[in-house]
């Protein structure tokens, strides 16, 4: 299991991030400062927080940017899909893992978006 204090604390029985074999699995990141409480901001805040905290959680494992393989996006509202696109673009850069994104019905505590992502060790 992975755990770092740079992202908030899970919200649930369950870890920030598990290793298995050569693959590092994230849980679902909304979100969250580091205290816990909601970004309220516009879409493009939020998803500029959960892909900090993803970030912060990829760090405590030692893994890149660049070792990402696969990430699911979680929308709220698929009008929001340009504007994440676009910061999620500026976050890879260059690389650019599988990705799949879908309209959810609602998320915890009210966010608007959420992300997970498998990497490789």
């Amino acid at each position: 299991m992975i755990t770092t204090k740079g992202a908030p604390a899970a919200i649930g029985p369950y870890s920030q991030a598990v290793v298995a074999g050569p693959f590092l699995f994230t849980s679902g990141q909304i979100p969250l400062r580091i205290d816990g409480s909601l970004v309220m901001g516009d879409i493009s805040e939020q998803t500029t927080q959960v892909l900090a905290n993803l970030d912060a959680v990829l760090q405590a494992a030692g893994v890149a940017r660049e070792n990402v393989v696969k990430t699911t996006i979680f929308l709220v509202d698929l009008q929001d899909f340009e504007r994440v696109n676009q910061i999620y673009g500026e976050f890879f850069g260059n690389h650019q893992p599988a990705r799949s994104t879908v309209q959810v019905a609602g998320l915890p505590k009210g966010a608007r978006v959420e992300i997970e992502l498998v990497a490789q060790q």
